[in-house]
């Protein structure tokens, strides 16, 4: 991620860049555009009161055109599906 004056300015690709720090230019961060797998453990109750333990696998990864979004607007994405998947789980066996 670059950025001019603190201002995202461009998603840089893989390899060498040169940045003019003089100018104001900086490296913001990183950001990886593999996928990913986040395993959830979540605890749930059946229709008839059976505590159930399900792990879901998710498979993620940040889309090189929405790179702003995932890098200045997420917080932590790993608990945000977390949240996501625990929420799922509790719907589908009540």
């Amino acid at each position: 991620m670059q950025e001019t004056c603190g201002r995202f300015d461009a998603a840089l690709p893989p390899g060498c860049h040169f940045l003019p720090w003089c100018v104001g230019r900086r490296v913001a961060g990183r950001l990886s555009l593999r996928v990913q797998q986040l395993d959830v453990r979540c605890e749930t109750k059946s229709k008839d009161n059976v505590f159930v333990y399900v792990v879901a696998s998710v498979q993620y990864r940040a889309l090189e055109d929405r790179a702003y979004d995932a890098f200045y607007r997420l917080s932590n994405a790993r608990e945000q599906i977390q949240a996501y998947v625990f929420d799922g789980t509790t719907s589908c066996y009540s």
